[in-house]
């Protein structure tokens, strides 16, 4: 009768453990779960996925990396999509994988809540890609290298093709980064496509490196490692409130700005969960976290206070940047082809 007994016992044991296994499962399905590319620096990135993660119990599985690799990776993945959601980032690739077929329709009941610029986003995308914040583009310098090097502090575009400045500029490069794609698409709008190519030949010769991120080159103004950096102004201004010995500059000629937008990626596996995400992002709660991460954009909720330290749009010579063409899947393509065989490769 013995091992009868633990027979009976051992499989009682092991239905209980088979119970206990379902209902973790069940628990865990019942929570969900959430795969996203973010397109912001990676302290905001964390602090929306703790965020949502503790408003949800969903749990986040999150990777950051820059606009353009963001896209290249969504087009990569198309017949088999990892992420479920696309948040961050400038809007030119989220309207391109839009224009693609990569990203799916969605109309949020936040919709009302937010400022007209992030809804004609959605608008012009056709449903599939919202503004979640702005920030317009500058540069800025080092003021104690400008200063022992002997170079006038530049207040122009043109400024930054001063010989003085030979390898003393950092900027990223368009391909991989929304930021640098931004500066491409404003000089060809301020100055005319082939004058545009001009300058950014010319701006070449300074150019110490190409990053793969776009904030980077403010990070290396703050470190010291270059003079010069072009960056969306919010990103320099975060160096500024670190201390750094580094000044804002929005330049004389005006300058573009970006849309930071979100999008659902088509054939999202956990689609409930990126919706859920979605709306929550949309909420003045959500967008504060932001200012909390030391970004200094413009948030998209009317009700989301913006942030004292960002740069006021109203004071910057905003040009009408033209967001359905330069974020056009055919556009985006020509220039970024164009600036690889005729700025990129050319020699110092």
């Amino acid at each position: 009768m013995k091992p009868k007994k633990n027979l009976i016992a051992a499989t009682m044991l092991a239905g209980a453990a088979t119970a206990l296994s379902f209902l973790s499962a069940g628990q865990a399905q019942a929570q969900g779960a959430l795969v996203m590319y973010c397109g912001v620096q990676e302290e905001w990135c964390r602090a929306m996925t703790t965020a949502f993660e503790r408003e949800t119990g969903i749990k986040v599985s999150m990777t950051r990396k820059s606009s353009g690799e963001i896209y290249a990776q969504v087009k990569a993945e198309a017949a088999n999509p990892r992420a479920d959601i696309w948040w961050g980032g400038t809007g030119d690739p989220h309207m391109q994988a839009a224009e693609e077929g990569l990203t799916v329709e969605y109309k949020s009941p936040k919709l009302a809540e937010l400022q007209d610029w992030a809804v004609r986003q959605w608008e012009q995308s056709k449903q599939r890609t919202v503004g979640i914040y702005s920030g317009a583009l500058g540069f800025g310098y080092n003021t104690e290298l400008i200063k022992s090097k002997g170079i006038p502090e530049p207040k122009c575009w043109a400024d930054l093709l001063n010989p003085k400045l030979k390898d003393e500029v950092q900027m990223a490069d368009p391909n991989s980064s929304g930021t640098a794609y931004t500066l491409l698409a404003t000089i060809v709008q301020i100055m005319g496509e082939d004058k545009g190519f001009d300058y950014l030949k010319a701006l070449h010769k300074n150019v110490n490196q190409y990053t793969k991120s776009g904030a980077a080159p403010a990070k290396a103004m703050a470190l010291g490692e270059t003079t010069a950096g072009i960056a969306f102004m919010h990103d320099i201004v975060t160096m500024v409130v670190d201390k750094a010995p580094v000044k804002v500059v929005a330049p004389c000629e005006g300058t573009g700005y970006e849309i930071g937008s979100m999008s659902i990626i088509k054939g999202a596996k956990n689609m409930d969960s990126a919706k859920k995400f979605y709306d929550w992002a949309l909420t003045p709660e959500a967008q504060k976290l932001g200012a909390e991460a030391k970004s200094y954009q413009v948030p998209s909720n009317k009700n989301t206070p913006v942030p004292p330290q960002a740069p006021k749009l109203s004071e910057i010579k905003l040009i009408n940047f033209d967001f359905a063409k330069y974020g056009s899947s055919e556009e985006r393509k020509r220039l970024l082809s164009k600036w690889d065989n005729e700025v990129k490769n050319l020699p110092k």
